[in-house]
């Protein structure tokens, strides 16, 4: 858990953007279910225990200074907002919902093909419809994974794609036209945490994005993605 959230060389330019995002596009980034309001208050509360024990932030009563010295006001009123202000991850809720992970709350400034609101109220077999080779047998075991998560621990990932646009704010509807990249100059990778949240028992997933370009990438690393990361559609 002390290295859940990521501060890097690019936090600032990407906090920025999330800046920009949250005041000119609020309504695509940011949305929650009636009645999860205190599913985000706990979130916002989770994460502002942890930073208060990290030195790269600095947590005074109710006000945050960042690590690039931008300092924020935490809103009560606006959960998700003030998270996406005070960290680089985007961060989704999902409830246990019939069996399912259901998808209740976001601030997702950074989706890479997808939008938030086609995806609000569903479950995750539902979510990933879109995704090759996400089926049945594959969702069971990640509700399963899901299901088995403990407070005061957690799981993470990475996956990696090759793009051929760095926009960070990247979204594509679920009906748009896929077509296959032909210059893919960059590669982006997420790293995603899967958290139980102890009060509500929701499902806290963050989600910390990293561009670069394709050419940086050391043949080492190529040689690890080679047969892993094919460009996508």
């Amino acid at each position: 858990m002390a290295g859940w959230l990521t501060v890097d060389d690019a936090y600032g330019a990407q906090m920025a953007e999330r800046e920009r995002l949250l005041a000119e596009r609020r309504s695509e980034v940011v949305a929650l279910e009636s009645g999860c309001e205190a599913v985000a208050a706990e979130a916002l509360e989770m994460v502002l225990t942890h930073i208060a024990a990290r030195p790269e932030w600095q947590l005074t009563g109710r006000t945050v200074r960042r690590p690039d010295g931008r300092c924020v006001d935490v809103d009560a009123t606006d959960p998700l907002g003030s998270l996406g202000r005070i960290i680089a991850e985007d961060i989704c809720l999902l409830e246990a919902r019939e069996g399912a992970q259901v998808l209740v709350g976001a601030v997702l400034c950074f989706p890479s093909r997808w939008v938030l609101a086609e995806k609000m109220g569903r479950a995750m077999l539902r979510i990933h419809a879109p995704v090759p080779g996400y089926g049945e047998d594959l969702n069971t075991r990640v509700e399963r994974m899901m299901g088995a998560l403990r407070p005061g621990s957690g799981l993470w990932r990475a996956n990696g794609h090759f793009h051929s646009d760095p926009r960070l704010f990247h979204p594509r509807s679920e009906v748009a036209e896929k077509r296959w990249e032909a210059d893919a100059r960059y590669f982006r990778s997420e790293r995603q945490a899967l958290l139980r949240m102890p009060e509500s028992r929701a499902t806290l997933f963050s989600i910390h994005t990293t561009v670069v370009e394709a050419a940086a990438l050391t043949e080492a690393q190529r040689a690890l993605l080679r047969g892993q990361a094919a460009p996508q559609i």
